[in-house]
């Protein structure tokens, strides 16, 4: 029963366990989150990549492969020199002063001997953390004199030093480092660093003349958007160039749109106003009776309908965008809700701040949010504040609000809810003309629930 329990609880395990496909998908979800999301950066990362990886794997097989055989064979040669002048001294013992031996080993070996007759070995030292020198030549001395020794190979760091014990004493060997090491490797590794330096310079340098158009580009989209003026000349190669020609074409489609249709409304708005203007003469003239007065306001309603439509189907679109004083603006917006007979609350703001935008748009969008706060609120409060890249403009009422599911409801065109906020009697497009203004420049307008009790409305203005 024990066996059968652990069985299940195993099975249970692995199959809780995300299975392959899902267990990659998580892998390449942290992997994109970890890496950079500009062009720039990945393509940069597309050529150092396989540089470095490349720079990695020949630098790895060079240090396997030709520095360690290298070094153990040189290791390999001064270890039988010395395991020859350890024979020379033993089979020779009428050398009693080792005058031949020293000079031997000088003059043709180029090696230092000295027999230290009584002496002892020193005690063993720690290892070189990382050495190929004392590895090698300890193998070596171990497999072909087979005699206890001590070396020293970082003490001086021009000569290694060799110790191995003798019947009578120690011979102490003295030579250059080179003789046992293959110290012209670094050579190889700093001319492959410096051509793979070079290599990612030129690249980088190539890159950065590619990216520029396309950031180039992005940025005046971003600009058109916003309904600033731009002046662009497409660069880069032949695609980037096709996709700024392709941009241009569209603006050009986009304001000659515009235009037709800001002709055709001035001929529309003069027409009817026309028209308007004619009852009100008629109007005027004729006895003031209960039934003209209602004549009269009928005709001012439509009036106000009129230059709703209009404005809302223009869309303020032959502004210019112009450096604006956000502190003046919403100094003018407070008067503006103050002659409604609300009671404003003082504006808060952080700063002067300079924002590129069409001020006479921007002043309508904000003061059709207040005048509705102010219509169904006592007390208003105006806020502004800076985020990373954005400017955000909070207007507060302590009115009866809208509720969660019918906030986007109201930015509708024409449409009025029953408990809605939108302009009692009006057209309907205050909110509408609002968003559409912010969107122009890029930005939107939100509503959340406010601090004194009603409605946040907040408009995103990019910074």
């Amino acid at each position: 029963m024990a066996a059968t329990g652990l069985l299940q609880r195993t099975a249970t395990r692995l199959a809780a366990l995300p299975r392959p496909g899902r267990m990659w998908r998580i892998v390449s979800r942290a992997i994109g989150d970890v890496l950079p999301k500009g062009l720039y950066a990945r393509s940069l990362i597309i050529i150092i990549a396989p540089v470095v990886l490349l720079q990695s794997v020949i630098a790895y097989t060079f240090m396997e492969r030709h520095w360690q055989l290298v070094t153990r064979r040189l290791s390999s040669a001064v270890t039988a020199d010395v395991a020859a002048l350890i024979d020379i001294y033993e089979s020779y013992p009428q050398d009693k002063d080792s005058e031949t031996l020293t000079r031997i080993a000088n003059d043709r070996l180029n090696l230092d001997v000295d027999i230290l007759k009584g002496a002892k070995l020193p005690p063993a030292g720690p290892r070189p953390f990382f050495s190929i020198l004392d590895e090698a030549l300890s193998e070596e001395i171990r497999r072909q004199i087979r005699r206890p020794y001590w070396i020293d190979t970082v003490g001086r760091s021009s000569l290694i030093e060799i110790r191995v014990a003798i019947p009578d004493g120690v011979m102490r060997v003295t030579a250059r480092r080179s003789m046992a090491y293959a110290s012209n490797s670094h050579i190889f590794l700093l001319w492959m660093s410096g051509s793979s330096l070079v290599l990612l310079g030129v690249a980088i340098l190539f890159l950065r003349n590619q990216i520029k158009p396309i950031l180039r580009l992005a940025a005046v989209a971003e600009s058109f958007g916003k309904g600033r003026e731009i002046e662009f000349r497409p660069r880069g190669a032949r695609e980037v160039r096709q996709a700024g020609h392709a941009f241009i074409e569209m603006k050009r489609r986009i304001e000659r749109a515009m235009e037709q249709r800001t002709t055709m409304l001035n001929g529309v708005s003069h027409d009817l106003r026309t028209i308007i203007t004619r009852f009100k003469l008629s109007l005027a003239l004729v006895e003031q009776t209960p039934e003209v007065e209602d004549l009269q306001r009928d005709v001012d309603e439509m009036s106000r309908m009129l230059e709703a439509y209009l404005a809302f189907a223009r869309g303020d679109s032959g502004e210019v965008a112009v450096p604006t004083d956000m502190r003046a603006l919403l100094e003018d917006l407070r008067t503006d809700v103050e002659r409604l007979g609300a009671h404003v609350e003082a504006v808060e703001l952080e700063d002067r701040p300079q924002l590129t935008l069409r001020p006479d748009a921007m002043r309508r969008c904000l003061f059709n949010l207040a005048a509705n706060a102010a219509r169904y609120g006592e007390t208003v409060a105006i806020t502004g504040r800076r985020e990373a890249r954005a400017f955000l403009v909070s207007i507060d009422d302590d009115g009866p609000g809208i509720p969660l599911d019918q906030r986007e409801e109201v930015f509708k065109p024409f449409v009025r809810l029953d408990d809605a906020r939108q302009d009692a009697g009006g057209s309907g497009l205050g909110l509408s003309i609002a968003r559409d203004i912010a969107r122009a420049h890029g930005g939107d307008v939100s509503l959340h629930d406010s601090p004194l009790g009603g409605l946040r409305a907040t408009v995103r203005i990019p910074a």
